[in-house]
């Protein structure tokens, strides 16, 4: 067998006279293995000439003839080898300005046939190559089912390093590209106009997607792909739950608020205080026109013309500073006599800055609120020091949030603690009415005479402690009969619990 002088014609570069030799063997005795090797061997060495020189035809023709030799799948050298060749020429083709999507569909048909090694480096290649141009590729979602997302690499889980620049894992990539095409929705028309979600291929996925998101939380943007496809599911039961990690990491993005607005949609008033906390945030005017343009819509609903004016400015702003058409909408919404007649102020800031907090609230709806009273009150510092029981007790700055309290107020809240000092960061704090039907186990009421021990400021009606300043400002004395408001405090001097009346 030639195998050895032709591998020596190989590997010296003189491909043509390797290729005669190998093809003379194989016709001589076409179904010999060896024959299909040493010539599926020359095939590789022509593919990967023409990688470098990024001659495409070349490659293909040399990529068919490999499939040609129908090789059986114990051969899985030749085929993981021809995928570093494969990616290769991928990446070289979705590096130029306009990719031509046909060559990338050329490649994809042709190894479908191979016999790669699952999973393995070469077999990550070809899944970095394709995911390459995934968000312009109409064929990605084919191509990962071919692929196989159980195929992954132990490495493929972990950040890469490229230039000095962390790079998002493999499967972050591969997993976000996919969500978003299925989000997208597949085309269902021979001209690729219309699309539509495949309800049953999403219902399939989100398992798979759970279990990538609760092994790797730091994959920051799939809880966000997870919920925008419970909302093409119509599932609105598990889609806040699913977005909240997401939201507070990027409450700081517009975009975000967007998503929070479609998941609301239902409810116009969360539905437009998200708009409004979206619009509030610091962003480029130039990413804001399509989500002014339907905070627009809401204002004008509304009949607040002022307002949607302002907005309807600024969008027209950008879009003739861009070059960018003005939508029809807007040109019709011009010609309306409110529009002009409403007098539009610079911005509208102070407008959203009345409902944002009614959206911002959203992002711990997962936490539990509690029932607490407010033990002491520091309106210089804004800073409360709240108790619900003696096992949830502490202090924290309300400002911005509540006003006026005192001693003995009841606020449902929810607290995230700071450190192991009792200091908490309130998330959201309301207020309850006095007169409501709350029962606080903080606080209660009790009447009878007090005791006032003999050259004492301070006295007990039972087991409440009555403070000084209590007793002097109603001008108490032993045994007053009297009905008294006590709170649960903490005697740190006896380092107990016990109560303390605070209004007679």
């Amino acid at each position: 067998m030639p195998a050895k002088e032709i591998k020596e014609l190989r590997q010296s570069g003189r491909l043509d006279e390797a290729l005669a030799m190998a093809h003379e063997e194989l016709n001589a005795q076409p179904d010999n293995i060896w024959g299909k090797r040493n010539i599926s061997w020359v095939y590789y060495a022509f593919l990967k000439k023409h990688v470098q020189e990024s001659n495409f035809e070349g490659f293909i023709e040399n990529l068919l003839k490999i499939k040609v030799l129908n090789l059986p799948e114990e051969e899985v050298m030749i085929f993981d080898t021809t995928a570093f060749q494969i990616g290769s020429m991928l990446f070289k083709i979705q590096s130029l300005e306009s990719v031509d999507y046909s060559k990338v569909n050329q490649v994809f048909d042709i190894i479908k046939e191979f016999h790669f090694t699952k999973p393995s480096d070469s077999y990550s290649v070809l899944m970095k190559a394709f995911q390459k141009g995934a968000q312009n590729w109409s064929r990605f979602i084919e191509f990962s089912e071919w692929w196989g997302l159980e195929n992954f690499n132990g490495s493929d889980f972990q950040t890469e390093e490229y230039n000095g620049r962390q790079l998002s894992a493999l499967v972050d990539k591969v997993y976000g590209s996919y969500s978003k095409k299925l989000i997208e929705g597949e085309h269902i028309d021979a001209f690729g106009a219309i699309k539509k979600v495949n309800k049953e291929k999403v219902q399939q996925f989100l398992p798979y997607l759970d279990r990538i998101i609760d092994k790797h939380p730091d994959y920051n943007y799939l809880p966000y792909y997870k919920a925008q496809m419970l909302l093409k599911l119509g599932n609105k039961d598990n889609v806040l739950a699913a977005f909240l990690p997401f939201a507070k990491q990027k409450q700081n993005d517009f975009w975000v608020w967007g998503l929070m607005a479609e998941i609301f949609k239902d409810d116009k008033e969360l539905e437009f205080a998200c708009y409004c906390k979206a619009l509030s945030l610091k962003t480029p005017n130039e990413f804001l026109i399509k989500t002014r343009q339907v905070f627009a819509k809401l204002l004008v609903d509304r009949k607040l013309y002022a307002e949607a004016k302002t907005e309807i400015k600024l969008i027209i702003a950008v879009r003739k500073d861009k070059g960018w058409k003005i939508p029809n909408d807007i040109v019709t919404w011009t010609e309306c006599s409110w529009y002009v007649e409403a007098k539009e102020t610079l911005n509208n800031k102070e407008f959203y800055a009345k409902h944002v907090k009614k959206a911002e609230e959203l992002l711990f709806k997962d936490l539990p609120e509690h029932l607490v009273a407010v033990e002491f009150v520091n309106s210089d510092r804004n800073i409360l020091n709240f108790v619900k029981d003696e096992l949830f007790h502490g202090f924290f700055n309300y400002e911005g949030m509540v006003k006026n309290l005192k001693i003995g107020d009841v606020l449902k809240v929810r607290l995230e603690p700071i450190g192991n000092e009792g200091f908490h960061r309130a998330l959201t704090i309301q207020a309850l009415d006095m007169n409501s039907d709350v029962t606080v186990s903080s606080l209660k009421e009790l009447s009878g005479a007090i005791n006032i021990p003999e050259g004492k400021k301070f006295g007990f009606i039972d087991d409440v402690f009555v403070p000084p300043h209590v007793i002097e400002e109603n001008n108490l004395s032993n045994k007053d009969e009297v009905k008294i408001k006590a709170i649960l405090s903490f005697n740190k001097s006896k380092e107990k619990w016990g109560w303390k009346g605070y209004s007679v």
